[in-house]
């Protein structure tokens, strides 16, 4: 029987949480986080939390289409004539999960920015705004200091995970661990089978080493 909550299908139990869906123990840890961090003069702020399959299949199609720019590992655009199906589907995954394997299917994973120093409006969510000169290099120095504290960590670091560092995106790893657990390799292909997806064949002839490089290669939960 498929567990619809890992895939993103719309079964998982959320709040609503500054405008944004999260699972209610990744909600309440957030906030202490949040609490203890504006003391600091920061404003961790969401851009981005839950997102069910639907979206995610959206972008991946808009990408897989050419109808959103790909970004290599520095940022920067790829020419999207210039790829075969393989070469296409590796730049996806870079930066944008395969539909079911994301995890802000969760509810447990966010991307952050310091709203007391950059708006969403000016946000790309690229690293430079994370770096030493960035705008959010205060906060996610605080996260990478304190976050474990709450129970949050950064899955994504550079060297340790398939998918480039995100260092806006944080995991509340005591509920994200257990969704990954349940991750099954056969129950996605049956899902994604069945979905108007592009470069479908493709991603299928490869599933396995996809989910095993950009969903279960992450960085290592910090000692509790």
């Amino acid at each position: 029987m498929l567990t619809t909550d890992v895939y993103g299908l719309g079964d998982a139990p959320l709040v609503d949480y500054q405008g944004h869906l999260l699972e209610s123990d990744t909600a309440a840890q957030l906030q202490k986080l949040q609490t203890a961090a504006a003391k600091d003069d920061i404003s961790i702020t969401i851009c981005s939390a839950y997102r069910n399959f639907e979206r995610q299949l959206t972008i991946w199609n808009a990408k897989a289409s050419g109808q959103r720019t790909l970004l290599d590992k520095d940022s920067q655009p790829i020419s999207f004539d210039s790829l075969n199906d393989d070469q296409l589907i590796d730049s996806i995954l870079l930066w944008s999960a395969l539909p079911g394997i994301s995890r802000h299917h969760w509810g447990t994973d966010v991307d952050l920015f310091d709203a007391k120093r950059i708006n969403q409006a000016n946000l790309k969510l690229v690293e430079a705004e994370y770096c030493a000169t960035g705008p959010c290099h205060k906060m996610h120095t605080w996260l990478s200091q304190y976050g474990s504290d709450f129970g949050f960590y950064f899955p994504y670091q550079p060297g340790l995970s398939g998918v480039s560092a995100e260092p806006w995106h944080l995991s509340y790893y005591p509920k994200a661990k257990q969704y990954l657990s349940e991750l099954n390799i056969e129950q996605l292909r049956a899902l994604l089978s069945k979905q108007d997806m592009l470069l479908k064949d493709a991603v299928l002839a490869r599933l396995d080493s996809i989910v095993n490089e950009f969903a279960f290669r992450i960085a290592p939960e910090p000692l509790s």
